[in-house]
């Protein structure tokens, strides 16, 4: 029979009749939209009771024609295989399903144990041999939250996890109601769940303050209220319990007007859809402040002892109340919709196959919505680069103005981009409050002069863009913040960025290194993979690259030291050249495309000045870098062998921590001193062939990219609000 193509595949059992099938149902109904194709394989779990049938949204998926599922023994071809519910394999699978797919990952959507266990559920290193086993090596590991992440790190230290969440998704147009006020004459508290006693709090007098009997408060409970009732004794006069499945969650979710949910203490909540669930419903949420890292400040948090108290004190104020909907809603549509799950696909090179937006639809300034990115970086390219690869990766709805401080201005206009330049404050020589005018001025001419409907700013928030946010507040602003700040600095800039609608975080290899402030200030952060200009499938081959370069077949090293001070680095590149060549290396030196000075010259290297230098990458066998944000995950997305020499003098960018977790995971080699003979060691091992085949491999093993194509879906599916109607 032959093999039917699908652009997703998920693998789990479908049995399961909480979040699980919740979440897949979500997954599906935002693919469809998109028009992308699913194939469900079912695969029975052996902690699941046979006789038990498909979740009903499961089944509604099938019967509406969302989704096929595939028969058993049938092939199944897919760009992307999606595996969730790790307890299936806690055994080994009668008849693995037969399925050919580009990409796996293997969603970790339940903890391998609690608090008292880490492995009461399943044995993570058993699960992941056999998810290897039946799916290959390359299978990629996410979490669902960083609860899940904290736990598998505690029980699994060696697991190489992607470095963003496989969060849940939630279609809050579906979910939302329109209240005209509060349900009755007395608050409405109320939760709902599959029966499981780890839902519940243990201690009977937190059930009685989270869910008080008494006659100024109702409460109900859609699902488990059985278990609370036993540890209870008996059930409260003033309470409903509805079976679970008699009511369906989004009708009962319109009959209260608080949703509190406290668990017992042990339990690690993945992730906790049905808090996602109430707040797209339009019920304010009071829960533990463990969820928090999950929902931010769209929650009430506290313990059960402050329920009664949060509760009268909203009921008494309805503005107030009203206000904790509206965040609660913008929050789960911005952290959570279904377009953050289409961003993270694009991640994988599943792009919607819709049409752009209907033509009576138009954004400012015409028929395209149009994007003004805006670059710091005098005296460098990062900042500029990374806006261009996301530009360049835009859908053809859409135009992009480049606005930069970088003397590269020509490097974007000769990438075909309309490009605007801002002079920095040090070409102006101006003092703080003049150059805070200029910047504030020449952001409001230009957009006057373009008209876009989003500002993307890849740059500190310097006063000037501060206030050209708060001058503009009809346009979406977004600040594109990379992570990796130097630990203690900065803080005052992440307040100041507050003014955004939107932070953008470029996904970082050496995330689990970062110590800097943007750590603490990811709640309402979008995260994708790290961003390079280039995809690999575009570098040049070896064979082109260096005929192009002009090599002959000597191996080959490229220098690329940034684009910092030439007196800093002419002596490590004197000594670094010398030593090479020693070992039959011909050199190559990358001189940066906007460099004032020229580098130094060394006796048989050849300089090179081009953009961008990652399309020749194939052409060397060993890079000597810095360890700025763009050559870093260039090199280590690519696979390419490297040294790290991190430049210790940003003042922001901890370069020494991303290079020092680079040696630490094995994929480069990092000197921290190059006036040493640290420097002369390093090279001795990365001329021997065997050390850089294995830092390739250990590259291609852990290495990610795909940012820039996600950051694009991101930024082009920002909500309907940033479109003005024609």
């Amino acid at each position: 029979m032959p093999e039917t193509a699908f652009d997703v595949a998920i693998l789990s059992d479908f049995r399961y009749p909480g979040g699980t099938s919740a979440s897949i149902a979500a997954e599906v109904q935002a693919q469809a939209e998109a028009a992308l194709s699913t194939v469900l394989v079912h695969v029975p779990s052996p902690h699941q009771p046979r006789a038990l049938p498909f979740s009903p949204r499961i089944s509604e998926l099938l019967r509406d024609g969302v989704a096929t599922l595939a028969r058993d023994g049938e092939p199944v071809s897919c760009k992307l295989l999606l595996v969730r519910q790790p307890r299936i394999f806690t055994e080994d699978l009668a008849v693995p399903p037969e399925i050919r797919a580009e990409r796996t990952v293997m969603v970790i959507n339940q903890a391998p144990g609690d608090v008292g266990n880490p492995s009461r559920y399943y044995d993570f290193a058993a699960v992941r041999d056999r998810v290897h086993r039946y799916f290959g090596d390359d299978v990629e590991w996410a979490p669902i939250s960083s609860q899940v992440r904290d736990l598998v790190r505690r029980v699994a230290p060696d697991a190489v996890l992607a470095p963003a969440d496989w969060h849940e998704i939630i279609d809050v147009a579906h979910w939302w109601r329109d209240r005209d006020g509060f349900v009755g004459d007395v608050p409405v508290i109320g939760r709902h769940g599959r029966g499981d006693p780890v839902k519940w709090p243990l201690d009977p007098e937190e059930i009685r303050q989270a869910y008080p009997e008494r006659d100024d408060v109702r409460v109900r409970v859609l699902g488990g209220g059985e278990i609370a009732v036993q540890r209870l004794g008996q059930k409260p006069d003033n309470w409903d319990v509805v079976r679970f499945g008699a009511e369906a969650p989004e009708e009962f979710l319109r009959t209260i007007d608080f949703f509190v949910y406290f668990h017992d203490p042990d339990l690690v909540e993945a992730f906790g859809r049905t808090i996602l669930e109430a707040m797209a419903s339009g019920v304010p949420v009071i829960i533990g402040e463990h969820f928090r890292p999950t929902f931010a400040e769209a929650a009430l948090y506290g313990t059960p002892a402050d329920v009664q108290r949060l509760v009268a004190e909203l009921y008494a104020d309805p503005a107030r109340y009203r206000e904790v909907v509206s965040r609660a809603r913008e929050f789960a549509e911005r952290r959570y919709g279904h377009q953050s799950h289409l961003a993270r696909l694009a991640e994988f090179g599943l792009r919607s196959k819709l049409t752009p937006p209907k033509a009576d639809q138009k954004p400012v300034g015409g028929s395209k919505r149009r994007v003004l990115m805006v670059s710091d970086n005098g005296a460098g390219m990062g900042h500029l680069s990374r806006l261009m690869a996301i530009a360049r990766r835009l859908p053809a709805g859409m135009e992009t103005v480049i606005a930069t401080q970088s003397y590269a201005a020509s490097v974007a206009h000769q990438e075909g981009f309309l490009t605007e330049y801002i002079p920095s404050r040090k070409v102006l020589d101006a003092a703080q409050p003049r150059w805070t005018a200029v910047l504030r001025a020449r952001l409001a001419h230009l957009i006057e002069l373009h008209e876009p409907s989003i500002v993307a700013v890849d740059c500190l928030p310097h006063p000037g863009i501060v206030e050209a946010v708060r001058d503009h507040p009809e346009i979406v602003w977004v600040w594109v913040r990379r992570a990796m700040w130097q630990r203690g600095v900065g803080a005052d800039w992440i307040t100041e960025g507050k003014v955004f609608d939107h932070v953008l975080e470029p996904g970082e290899f050496a995330s689990p290194a970062d110590a800097g402030p943007t750590v603490a200030d990811r709640a309402n952060v979008h995260q994708v993979g790290p961003i390079t200009f280039l995809d690999e499938r575009e570098l040049l081959d070896r064979e082109a690259a260096r005929t192009e370069l002009d090599l002959d077949g000597r191996p080959a090293a490229l220098l690329q030291l940034g684009a910092g001070n030439i007196n800093d680095i002419a002596s490590p590149i004197a000594r670094i050249c010398a030593h090479l060549s020693g070992h039959g290396f011909q050199l190559v030196l990358a001189e940066s495309t906007i460099a004032t000075r020229p580098m130094p010259k060394v006796p048989g290297a050849k300089v090179i000045k081009i953009y961008p230098v990652s399309r020749y990458l194939r052409a060397f066998d060993l890079t000597v870098s810095a360890a700025g944000y763009n050559s870093f995950h260039e090199q280590i997305g690519f696979a390419v062998p490297t040294v790290f020499l991190p430049n210790t003098s940003t003042r922001l960018d901890d370069q020494l921590g991303r290079a020092r977790f680079a040696a630490a995971t094995g994929v480069a080699l990092t000197v921290e001193d190059p006036s040493s003979a640290e420097l002369e060691q390093a090279l001795d091992q990365a001329v021997r062939p065997e050390v850089r085949a294995g830092l390739a491999n250990r590259c291609r093993e852990l290495g990610s990219a795909g940012g820039g194509a996600a950051a694009a879906a991101w930024l082009s599916g920002l909500p309907e609000n940033t479109w003005r109607m024609a």
